[in-house]
């Protein structure tokens, strides 16, 4: 592959992860109005595992092997589930917008879990951190989330899971291509399925016409292209420039949440979303010190 076809391919991808997950939030929103969270987590990535992974197959793709599916299961645990899985249990009590806000934080995690695997965190990486924290903080005690500790500490419960996940997988033995992100889907929804009998959640009997767009939505567009998209970037560029989506998502997540959804977004969180901004393009534009496969971009 010559240079500038790479490069073309990592701008589609970033395009995908930017603008198509950014919308995610709000289709979240609307397919967890009649599919209780980790069931439609569930439906979503194993639907949308099982599909990739037929057409894969379909084109002469070889089957995981064992290793490469244990390996599948644990980035489908922490990247499906307890990543997307708690933030759509979040988003039954907050807005689509704070939590996209929230996720922003995922480069900051992932300079961190780089740094189990040798990536030395750099002072402009350190201070991107620390003004990220700060982000963090004034969402939490001015922002929506004031006084809702527990919804607070799971939003960064679930941008850690996701970027451990997201890190640990370029250290994984993986299927190679799409087959690793469809092994990753359907190894993720199962799990997120057990995750839902596990916690006894109901199921409509009724679902709304909104609810079954959001959740093909979520299926082709969310799953099937941009979690695909994403798969790629973190196996043909660092891993912070992967998760750069996270400075756009909120942006995006914002305009369609005030256009669509009529929802209210308080002075408090333009401010605090302008801060987290200001740490995570700090962690990106550090200069890259350490893992020689971090090198690529």
């Amino acid at each position: 592959m010559t240079q500038r076809n790479h490069w073309l391919l990592v701008i589609a991808a970033l395009t995908c992860t930017y603008f198509i997950w950014g919308s995610t939030y709000l289709a979240i929103k609307y397919a967890i109005e009649s599919f209780p969270p980790f069931a439609m987590v569930g439906i979503r990535f194993t639907v949308a595992g099982s599909l990739l992974y037929l057409i894969l197959r379909a084109m002469g793709h070889a089957a995981p092997t064992r290793v490469q599916w244990r390996g599948a299961a644990w980035v489908g645990l922490l990247l499906p589930v307890l990543g997307n899985g708690t933030v759509s249990h979040v988003q039954l009590h907050v807005s689509s917008s704070v939590a996209a806000l929230a996720i922003a934080t995922a480069p900051i995690w992932m300079a961190i879990f780089s740094s189990v695997w040798g990536h030395k965190i750099s002072r402009r990486e350190w201070l991107g951190i620390a003004i990220g924290l700060v982000g963090i903080l004034l969402l939490n005690t001015r922002g929506s989330l004031q006084g809702d500790w527990l919804s607070a500490g799971l939003l960064m419960f679930a941008a850690a899971s996701w970027s451990l996940g997201s890190v640990w997988s370029k250290h994984m033995t993986m299927p190679q291509g799409l087959m690793g992100a469809a092994s990753q889907m359907l190894c993720g929804g199962l799990i997120a399925l057990l995750f839902s009998l596990a916690f006894g959640e109901h199921w409509s009997t009724q679902v709304t016409p909104r609810s079954w767009a959001a959740i093909a939505f979520l299926i082709v567009l969310g799953s099937m292209v941009a979690f695909s998209a994403y798969h790629w970037l973190l196996h043909h560029v660092r891993p912070m420039v992967a998760s750069s989506n996270t400075f756009v998502n909120p942006i995006v997540a914002f305009v369609v949440g005030v256009w669509f959804a009529d929802e209210q977004i308080h002075l408090m969180e333009y401010i605090a979303l302008a801060v987290i901004l200001v740490g995570v393009f700090l962690v990106l534009t550090a200069t890259k010190e350490a893992v020689p496969d971090e090198q690529i971009v």
